[in-house]
């Protein structure tokens, strides 16, 4: 009887958490509508989306923990390099990171309904697929930064298999981007948010502590391509750096009989 009263809560908590994301959005869905129309709006469709991460977290009524190692650049363009554990990462980014700050996703975000053609004119969607897709991306990225907004970027690519606990290899791009543009590289360690919403079929919810570490700024200017490797196993070491015990393993929820096992981590 236990673990039904267990799997009920965790439906009813997974609902609660999905109505408290979606409601910002629909009651705020016709001024997104207007503010992606012009270039200029569009810095305030972002603190829209700003507000919303902040909603959401709030009342989802889960511990959030944000460390800055080092002081906020100020008036100054960066790139942040996360590794990346569920759907939830970007919200907690935009949370946590001020101003008008870009990020480059898959284009498969674009063809999500409503919301989709938003990201795609606000954000920078990437075919990492297509030549010609990831060219189009790396050039939006560098006017971003000429811009001076700060971008995101997942340096995996995609949610590996074992979130929170391994990496999976970094591309060059975001190495590339950041020599090339002189910017510096702000590593950022999420370890827990798949605990929270892990990438498993079916939608599952668990109220669990989220966790973001802002590391660091690492300096790029002056740096060639011929400093990718060791630029790469830094921030690969400092994000892994803040990996914990608990964020080991992928939860995989219950079913009104018992509790699912954690789906171990393919080694």
């Amino acid at each position: 009887m236990g673990d039904f009263f267990r799997y009920i809560g965790q439906r009813l908590y997974t609902t609660w958490a999905t109505f408290c994301f979606v409601l910002p959005f629909f009651v705020t869905y016709p001024a997104q509508l207007v503010l992606v129309r012009r270039p200029a709006w569009r810095r305030y469709l972002h603190a829209i989306n700003h507000y919303w991460a902040i909603f959401s977290t709030t009342t989802w009524g889960v511990p959030v923990e944000v460390v800055n190692e080092g002081p906020p650049l100020q008036d100054q363009p960066c790139i942040y390099l996360a590794n990346h554990t569920s759907f939830v990462d970007i919200l907690l980014l935009f949370r946590d990171i001020p101003g008008f700050v870009n990020i480059m996703g898959k284009d498969s975000l674009v063809k999500f309904p409503l919301w989709g053609p938003i990201f795609g004119q606000t954000y920078i969607p990437i075919n990492r697929k297509s030549a010609v897709g990831r060219g189009r991306a790396t050039a939006q990225a560098r006017q971003s930064l000429r811009e001076g907004r700060p971008l995101i970027l997942f340096p995996e690519g995609t949610i590996g298999p074992k979130p929170g606990e391994a990496l999976q290899p970094f591309m060059d791009g975001a190495f590339q981007l950041a020599i090339a543009t002189g910017v510096p590289i702000i590593p950022v360690s999420l370890p827990l948010t798949h605990k929270f919403m892990p990438s498993v079929p079916g939608l599952r919810v668990r109220h669990a502590k989220l966790r973001a570490v802002y590391h660091q700024p690492i300096e790029t200017k002056g740096l060639t391509e011929a400093d990718i490797p060791a630029l790469k196993a830094r921030v690969m070491a400092e994000i892994a750096d803040d990996f914990v015990p608990e964020g080991r393993g992928i939860p995989v929820g219950r079913t009104w009989r018992g509790v699912l096992p954690e789906k171990p981590a393919k080694g």
